[in-house]
């Protein structure tokens, strides 16, 4: 789960983008005003039951480990969903709304049903991993570095990882986990490119390619694998480098365009989208006149011929 905080803010509550992680690099490959709205002007958006779900069950993975191994059971783990909402509530009082009624009332049923949503993906869980017999490294992992040569201070990768698992070896796998169901093979370009993302900075940091990538969609009860190798990170390397050269780009000119996709439906920001007749904010940074481009030009991401394996355990 990718919640690093993205950037410093700027003038006016703006920000200038300082930093990539997986999920503002997806966002602007989805649509750069996107992107925009979310890192420079940073529009408010309503609070998901289901993105808040995740944080409730993603705090549960991570605590469950505090206990020593015997004690890593089912009834130990449903437990632990109540306190690790009432956590997050008292953090972001905001979230309270989710459980509204029309008339402003508190929805106790709509909450129980939520919870127990809740227990049920904690619950599957087990069905996937034993965690009487795992001993994490490190667990909602922040991690950091800085391609050098990308922009005058280079392009500093972020992000959080669920977790990280090393054998006696030195091997390292990297575990994210995923509430929802597993998408189809042709959809699994997002969540890869996430799971290359983290794969990247960690090999940078500490000098060695990890051995595996796990997804574990708890909303299906999949365990998707990708053994990745070093044509692959470094081709996501340039491709990161490319897409912030694009961002650096954009954010002096001011020129975010949409890209409309079946998404769309989904977006907070219809009322000021220009696809659905809104008008996007003045932009609150300085532009400079964008230079112009020959036709066709445009960075691409070179393809590699050396492929990892994903495979569904």
């Amino acid at each position: 789960m990718d919640t690093a905080s993205e950037n410093p803010a700027g003038r006016a509550g703006a920000a200038r983008p300082a930093s990539l992680s997986p999920s503002r690099a997806a966002d602007f490959m989805q649509c750069p005003l996107l992107y925009r709205f979310r890192v420079i002007d940073r529009l408010p958006e309503k609070p998901s039951s289901a993105a808040t779900r995740g944080t409730v069950v993603h705090a549960v993975l991570e605590r469950l480990f505090d206990a020593p191994a015997a004690e890593r059971t089912v009834p130990r783990a449903r437990d632990l969903v109540p306190g690790e909402w009432e956590r997050l509530l008292a953090a972001k009082p905001e979230l309270a709304e989710l459980f509204l009624r029309e008339d402003g009332s508190h929805d106790a049923d709509r909450l129980g049903t939520w919870l127990a949503d809740a227990e049920r993906l904690v619950e599957r869980w087990f069905t996937l991993e034993d965690p009487t017999r795992l001993e994490p490294a490190e667990r909602e992992l922040f991690v950091e570095t800085v391609l050098e040569d990308a922009g005058p201070s280079g392009l500093k990768l972020r992000g959080i990882v669920d977790r990280v698992d090393v054998t006696p070896a030195g091997d390292v796998r990297i575990v994210d986990y995923k509430t929802g169901k597993a998408p189809a093979p042709r959809f699994r370009e997002t969540p890869l490119f996430q799971m290359m993302f983290y794969a990247l900075v960690i090999w940078r940091l500490r000098g060695r390619i990890p051995r595996r990538l796990q997804l574990v969609y708890l909303g299906s009860g999949d365990v998707l694998t990708y053994d990745p190798v070093e044509a692959e990170l470094l081709a996501v390397e340039r491709k990161l480098r490319a897409l912030w050269e694009a961002i650096s780009l954009a954010t002096e000119t001011g020129d975010w365009r949409p890209r409309p996709t079946k998404l769309c439906g989904w977006c907070d920001h219809q009322a000021v989208c220009p696809e659905f007749g809104g008008t996007p904010p003045p932009y609150p940074l300085p532009v400079v006149p964008a230079p112009r481009a020959a036709e066709g030009d445009g960075p691409a991401a070179p393809a590699d011929s050396a492929q990892g394996r994903m495979d569904e355990v």
